[in-house]
């Protein structure tokens, strides 16, 4: 039937902020906070060594989805080449990690709407997502308009932080914590002040800020032209985390000392105040906001996705896969909602850990969701050289690069073993994979 057809309603613009979406949010905006407290000014170069690594996942992933017509996400790639078990593995944990994200998102709102008002943090993070799931329940086209303007909005506000900087640093402006300079990088300990220790317990949040860097290949399905709009979103991802990411954080530590700043406030609304422009401070608080509030929106777009995929393959109830008249995913998306909105509650009953938790747990899985790709791209090469043969978007150094992102993505889980914060939470985590395991296993006994 028609109807039960995902519209290709997303046009180039959409494709493009979503992925510039997907590359900018809470954890640059608040989270990168809690990064520089644990490395200092070497927090650039974690978000670097992140961010390559992800581009050339990313190359994986476009190579992968445009070698075949009708593959809507990358569990259809997972179960072409790796089987079912791991497509439902990989689906569900998808649908997992945005549940995570869009906890920390909703948790982030409560934080940002008390800079100016005094109230619990749960109460805004409901009208939050009550308002996106409205929004959500209509088209998927306002989806993507949504994601256009709020990526603008984030877009404008970096490029207006970069430009104030570096005019705060030709002045050599004098705040009350000294004055702006590129100096301040070395300055207060040295590029490494808290020793390569520090540098490695900040990449668990540095992978957390990248969090949504694949959604360009969730909106595959809903694309208009993906053989010219996915390439042309992944190829410019370099570019963007070299200006949103390292520009920025340079801009960010010239004129705030990194000993200035407080890992449960936004630096970035931090520096304005810092400068003596309150109003400025408001302006980007309320920008930090629609960030955390477009990550939502994002992580409610791809859960109800990835239900209506596993829901057409028979992994996920059927109830999932029905669309409403708009040919939005309805059910799925109410699904979502109702488990994110257990995020409200944690920030209700441990408003002081919860952002942690949440953020430990998504960037887990997300590694776990990662590392799929990147396995499957191995085998895509290794048992299907005519298609990549015949690939106009070949992933480059493959796949010696594959092994090598895989060992980062290895280090980032040992780390966060030895760390006393996150290891809690990925000894947790494995209950998730065996929870799939057993449920795959009576699925697949109900069936025979």
């Amino acid at each position: 039937m028609a109807q039960q057809e995902l519209k290709r309603d997303l046009a180039n613009r959409h494709v493009q902020l979503i992925a510039i979406g997907g590359t900018i949010g809470t954890g640059l905006f608040l989270g990168s906070g809690k990064a520089i407290q644990l490395a200092g000014p070497s927090i650039i170069f974690a978000y670097l060594i992140v961010g390559v690594a992800l581009f050339f996942m990313m190359r994986a992933l476009g190579e992968l989805l445009l070698s075949k017509v009708g593959y809507e996400s990358f569990t259809d790639i997972a179960e072409d080449y790796l089987g079912p078990r791991a497509a439902f593995v990989t689906g569900w944990t998808y649908w997992f990690c945005w549940i995570m994200t869009a906890m920390a998102d909703v948790i982030a709102v409560g934080v940002y709407v008390q800079y100016w008002y005094d109230i619990p943090q749960w109460v805004p993070a409901i009208v939050c997502l009550l308002l996106l799931l409205g929004l959500n329940l209509l088209t998927v086209k306002l989806f993507g308009e949504l994601e256009f303007w709020f990526a603008l909005i984030k877009v404008v506000t970096i490029l207006g932080l970069i430009v104030v900087g570096v005019i705060l640093i030709v002045m050599g402006f004098k705040t009350d914590a000294g004055t702006v300079s590129v100096s301040n990088l070395w300055e207060h300990g040295g590029l490494f002040p808290n020793g390569m220790t520090g540098f490695l317990l900040s990449f668990q949040m540095v992978v957390f800020a990248f969090v949504g860097v694949e959604l360009v290949g969730v909106s595959a399905a809903e694309t208009s032209n993906p053989r010219k709009n996915i390439p042309s979103a992944i190829n410019k991802i370099p570019l963007r985390i070299l200006f949103f990411y390292v520009g920025a954080l340079i801009v960010l530590l010239s004129i705030n000392p990194w000993t200035e700043l407080n890992a449960s406030e936004s630096p970035f609304v931090k520096t304005f105040s810092l400068i003596g422009i309150p109003l400025a401070a408001g302006i980007i608080n309320f920008v930090v906001l629609t960030s955390a509030a477009s990550a939502c929106n994002s992580g409610l777009f791809s859960t109800s996705r990835i239900l209506f995929t596993l829901s057409k393959r028979g992994q996920a109830p059927s109830s999932m896969k029905k669309l409403t008249k708009q040919h939005v995913p309805g059910n799925a998306l109410w699904l979502s909602a109702a488990v994110v909105s257990a995020g409200a509650l944690l920030s209700k009953l441990i408003p002081e850990q919860a952002f942690g938790i949440v953020t430990t747990i998504s960037a887990i899985c997300f590694i776990w969701v990662w590392s799929v790709i990147l396995i499957c791209h191995i085998k895509y090469r290794r048992n299907r050289g005519d298609l990549h043969a015949e690939s106009a978007f070949k992933a480059p150094f493959a796949p010696f690069i594959n092994y090598a992102v895989l060992a980062l993505f290895g280090l980032i889980l040992v780390v966060m073993l030895v760390a006393d914060e996150t290891r809690p939470a990925l000894m947790l985590t494995p209950v998730w994979f065996i929870l799939l395991y057993v449920l795959y296993s009576a699925r697949k006994r109900s069936l025979t």
